[in-house]
C-alpha cells in the first residue's frame, strides 16, 4: 500500500483503500461494498461506495504502479505479455458495458460485461497488470446511456484487439520489457496488432483459426490445408510446459511464412500443435526479429495458460467478478484494487517459492498463501456483537429472512 499511497490526495481514502484491499483478500463468502464495509467495521457501505465513485484518487496511476512492482518483483527473465478477455454475467441493462454477448465464462451468449486484461508472466510468477472495459457499439452509439453510466464523452467504440493494443503499448512504454506477446484467436486474426508488434521488434505467438490464410513460397493457403501436406518427419514431440500432472507433451511443426516487401524485418512462421491422443490441431502466427528455435515458440505458446490461471485466482480469491458497480469509474476502480490485491498474492507466492520447500512438501500455491495471510495477518476489527447485529447490511438481510419466514407460515395455513 505504501507504493500507491501517493496516488491518494487525502489520508482518509488511502486508509479506506487499504481496508478495501484487506476485504478483497479476506475469506468473505461474497465480496461487495456491503460485506467489505462490514469486514472493515463500518455500519454501512457509504464509505466504500464513495471510494469507488467520488473519492479523489488516480486509478490509472495505481495501475501503472502495479505494473512497475510486477516488473520489479517478478523480474524480466523470459518475460511474456499475455492478453485475453473475460466476461461477468450480469442482470439488467444499466451496468456499464452490459449487453447480450458471448462470454467464455458461461460458454454461451449471455447478458454480460466483458473486460480485456493483460498479464505479465516470467519464470518467477505472473499477475494481471492492466484492464480495459469493452463497450459494445450499442453503448457508444447511445450518448445518453453512456452519460448515465459516467462514460467519458470522448470514449468511442474500440474493438477488443484495439483495447489490447492500447494496453500492450502502455506496458512496453512503461518498462515491461517483454520479448514476447501471446494471445488467442481474437488477437491473432488482427493484422494491425501484429504489425504494431513487428514494428517494435516484439515477438509474438498468437493463435489463429483453422480457416486463417497465410502466404508461403507456394502461395496463399488455409492453415488447415497446409498441415495435410506436412511429411511425418516435420513433427517433433515437445513439452509446452509443466502442468498439474507433469509436462504437457504435444506434436509440433512449423512452416516459414513470407511477408510483404514493406513489412518490418524479421522471421515469421505458422506453428501447428497436434494432440498426440486425439489428433486435434491448433494454429499460431509467430514472429521474431531474430531466428529462434522451435522450442522457443512452443514455450511461449504454452505460457498463454497463465492468464487463464490469473482469471481463476483473481475471481476465486480477490473478487474480480463479484462487484455490484454500475458506472465507468467504479468499474475501473474496483478492478484496479482487485489487481493490487492479486499482485500482493503473486509476489508473496514468488518470494515464498524462492526458498526451497522442506523435504516432502510441495511449494505453496497462491491460494494457500492467501489462506495463511488470512489466518496469520488479517485482524478483524474488534466490535461489539450489537454493532454487527444492527449494521445496515445485517438489518436488511434479517428483515428479508423474517418476511420470508412469515410468508411461509401464511402459505401453510389451511
Amino acid at each position: 500500500m505504501a507504493r500507491v499511497a501517493g496516488r491518494f490526495t487525502r489520508v482518509e481514502p488511502r486508509r479506506r483503500a487499504r481496508a478495501f484491499v484487506l476485504g478483497l483478500l479476506s475469506d468473505l463468502p461474497r465480496k461487495n461494498c456491503w460485506t467489505i464495509a462490514e469486514h472493515a467495521g463500518d455500519a454501512g457501505p457509504a464509505g466504500m461506495r464513495h471510494l469507488l465513485r467520488k473519492a479523489v484518487w488516480d486509478a490509472d496511476a495505481v495501475r501503472d504502479d502495479i505494473r512497475a512492482v510486477a516488473v520489479e518483483r517478478l523480474g524480466v527473465a523470459e518475460a511474456i505479455l499475455v492478453v485475453d478477455e473475460t466476461g461477468d454475467v450480469k442482470k439488467g441493462v444499466h451496468t456499464v458495458g452490459v449487453r447480450r454477448q458471448y462470454t467464455g465464462t458461461a460458454g454461451r451468449i449471455e447478458n454480460a460485461q466483458v473486460g480485456v486484461f493483460l498479464t505479465y508472466t516470467t519464470t518467477v510468477g505472473h499477475t494481471l497488470i492492466d484492464r480495459e472495459l469493452y463497450l459494445p457499439a450499442s453503448w457508444t452509439d447511445d450518448p445518453d446511456r453512456c452519460a448515465a453510466a459516467g462514460v467519458p464523452e470522448d470514449t468511442g467504440f474500440a474493438t477488443k484487439t484495439e483495447l489490447a493494443r492500447r494496453m500492450l503499448v502502455r506496458a512496453l512504454d512503461g518498462g515491461a520489457a517483454a520479448a514476447w506477446v501471446a494471445g488467442d484467436e481474437v488477437y491473432g486474426a488482427a493484422s494491425a496488432l501484429r504489425t504494431m508488434l513487428e514494428s517494435r521488434g516484439v515477438g509474438y505467438v498468437l493463435a489463429v483459426a483453422c480457416d486463417h490464410r497465410v502466404t508461403t513460397a507456394a502461395g496463399s493457403h488455409r492453415v488447415d490445408a497446409m498441415v495435410a501436406r506436412l511429411p511425418k518427419r516435420a513433427w517433433q514431440r515437445l513439452s509446452g510446459g509443466a502442468g498439474a500432472k507433469g509436462h504437457r507433451f504435444h506434436d509440433w511443426a512449423w512452416i516459414t511464412v513470407t511477408a510483404p516487401d514493406d513489412a518490418p524485418p524479421g522471421h515469421r512462421w505458422l506453428l501447428v500443435r497436434r494432440n498426440r491422443r486425439t489428433g486435434e490441431l491448433a494454429f499460431y502466427r509467430c514472429y521474431s526479429r531474430s531466428v529462434v528455435a522451435l522450442s522457443a515458440l512452443v514455450r511461449v505458446a504454452g505460457r498463454r495458460w497463465t492468464i487463464e490461471e490469473a482469471f481463476q485466482t483473481s475471481k476465486g480469491q480477490t473478487g474480480l467478478d463479484e462487484h455490484q458497480v454500475r458506472t465507468w469509474t467504479s468499474w475501473h476502480r474496483w478492478t484496479t484494487l482487485v489487481l493490487l490485491a492479486h499482485l500482493f498474492l503473486a509476489i508473496t507466492t514468488a518470494a515464498e517459492r524462492a526458498v526451497p520447500a522442506p523435504a516432502g512438501l510441495i511449494p505453496l500455491t497462491l491460494n494457500e498463501i492467501r489462506h495463511l495471510f488470512i489466518r496469520l495477518v488479517i485482524k478483524h476489527v474488534d466490535r461489539p456483537r450489537d454493532c454487527l447485529h444492527w449494521s445496515w447490511w445485517r438489518r436488511r438481510h434479517q428483515y428479508r429472512a423474517q418476511q420470508a419466514h412469515y410468508q411461509r407460515q401464511v402459505d401453510q395455513e389451511p
